[in-house]
Formats: C-alpha cells, structure tokens, sequence
C-alpha cells in the first residue's frame, strides 16, 4: 500500500481525473437497469439511473415512505460523481425520491455559483441556482471534499497550504452566498433544505477536513438547514478524523461477502491501494463516471444521506 505522503504527490490527478475530465459530457452507456428502476432522462447532461446491479445499496429496505414523494438535487465534485447511481438509488428505494444528480469532478463551492463566468468549471445551465429554477426541489444535497490546491479557478488560487485563514474564510462566504443564492432562486418563502454533506478523514491535512465540516455545519446552524454526517461512516468509531483503508464490516456487509471485501478478517476495503480520497474500488479512468462497482464506502455515505433527508421528511 502506497504512504498517504506519497500518494500526496498524485492529489492533482485524483481531484481532477479520477473520476474524469470535469469538462467531459455523459460516458458511454450504463449496463442495462432494470425495468422498475427505469426513469425519465434528466434535464441535465449527469442525471444518472438508479443504481445498476454493480451498484445495488448494500442496505435492507424498511425506511418508511414519506407522506410527500421528495424531490431531491445532489450536486457536488469527484466524490458525488462516484456516489450518484448509488445515493440515487437508495433514495429512490427508500423514499420514492424523484432526483437529480449534476456533479463535476475537480469542483468547490464557488464553482456552482451563479455570477462566476469563465472561471467556473460547471456551466451556467447546471449552476445551483439555475437547478433550483428549473427541478424546484425539496432538498440540495451538496457534498464537497473542499479543494486545498490551486486548481479550481473561482478561489482565485487561495490554498489551504499556503493561505489557511483566507482558505476558510473563502470557503465560509462561499458557503453562505450559494445557500442564499439557493433560496433566492426558488422565488418564496418554500426554499429547499441544503443538506451538508460532511467529510470523511483526509491523512495529509487532517485538520482541514475538520474545518471545513465545521464551516457546513455553522451555515447549516445560521440558514436552518441540514447536514448528513457521511464522513462518520467512513471512519473509526473511536476516531472521526483518522483515516483508514479498512474498517470492520457491518452485519449487512457480513452476511454479504460482495461488500465484505475481507471476509476472513471481518473487514472491508473503503479505498484502493493507490487513492486515499476516493472511495470507488474500480481503477481510474480518464473520463467522468459514476463508480462501477459496489464499494463499501460509497454505499455507507450514501445511506447516512438517505437518513438524513428520510428523517426530515417523516
């Protein structure tokens, strides 16, 4: 297994093409899905089915159906773009959720602002804003590992490493201009909740995932709106920001070997060898695509998401 260190020096490649050119249109056709999983296409050009076989939760069915059927946005960077088919999935299943599913890998906050021009990765019609006006959804998920290097162009190359303090101040007016412009968009007083998606451990900068989950949860705090601690999933019971490749399987995941990657030991992988950020066990590929295969990671976040939209609908 590579160091975290090492691994540090290909961080560039992973946010930007591990899971594709955040510039790249729609890949090449899924597998088949089932029939009953089926739905419309999307307006957007990243809307996703529900999960393929490859990708079926790792969960058993029981969260009750909520009185009103939710509509659900989830836009994010590389890590919602692994996550889509599963969450979408789980909410369909769950919920009876309509969703949609419009992320870009390489992205942050700023990128989904609408006023941000040339320098955004995202394009106007996908902005969160311009979503809002169009799906009007119940609940904007938006899961952001935070970017910490200068790539994404709308932070104006402010940097976790060399500027800190202006990396979390950008990060947190960042955060309260795209909720405002969220409930702006949706022209009364019947806003969608945003639901922060908190992170899981980052071995390089631990303390950086810490800061940035502390900045969603203030927005959440100040604005009403939710959070979905994801990243609890991903991470020791005993330790919330250490990371680990492995963790002991649930009961699920035991009495399922395909998502109990190490039956023998009782634990399961959440990363491969060579990617400490990520949680797809599929290898890379050069152009942008839902995760593949089941991974247990991908999975577990998706459910905390599940649970927390499930809980503020019941």
């Amino acid at each position: 297994m590579r160091k975290p260190w090492i691994v540090g020096v290909v961080v560039g490649f992973l946010l930007l093409g591990a899971c594709g050119d955040p510039a790249s249109g729609p890949e090449s056709a899924p597998p088949p899905v089932p029939q009953a999983a089926r739905t419309s296409p999307s307006p957007t050009i990243h809307q996703r089915p529900a999960a393929t076989p490859e990708a079926e939760p790792a969960v058993e069915p029981g969260t009750a159906a909520p009185a009103k059927r939710p509509t659900v946005l989830y836009l994010g960077d590389s890590l919602a773009m692994e996550n889509q088919k599963v969450l979408g999935g789980l909410l369909r299943e769950e919920l009876d959720a309509r969703y949609t599913s419009a992320p870009y890998s390489g992205t942050t906050l700023c990128d989904y602002l609408e006023g941000t021009g040339e320098k955004s990765l995202v394009p106007p019609k996908d902005k969160a804003a311009a979503l809002v006006r169009s799906l009007r959804p119940d609940f904007v998920v938006l899961q952001f590992w935070g970017n910490a290097w200068d790539y994404t162009w709308c932070m104006d190359g402010i940097t976790h490493d060399k500027a800190r303090d202006k990396y979390f101040a950008r990060y947190t007016a960042d955060a309260r201009r795209l909720t405002d412009q969220i409930a702006g968009a949706a022209g009364g007083p019947d806003r969608p909740k945003v639901v922060w998606v908190l992170q899981g451990p980052d071995p390089i900068t631990p303390d950086r995932v810490r800061g940035v989950n502390q900045v969603y949860e203030r927005q959440a705090d100040a604005s009403g709106d939710l959070v979905a601690d994801a990243g609890k999933a991903v991470s020791p019971a005993s330790a919330r920001y250490t990371w680990t490749q492995h963790l002991p399987c649930t009961a699920y995941e035991r009495e399922h070997p395909q998502y109990c990657t190490q039956p023998g030991s009782g634990r399961t992988a959440l990363h491969l060898d060579d990617d400490y950020l990520h949680f797809c066990l599929a290898p890379t590929t050069p152009e942008s695509r839902p995760c593949p295969v089941r991974s247990p990671g991908i999975t577990r976040m998706g459910l905390a998401i599940t649970q927390a939209i499930a809980a503020a609908t019941s």
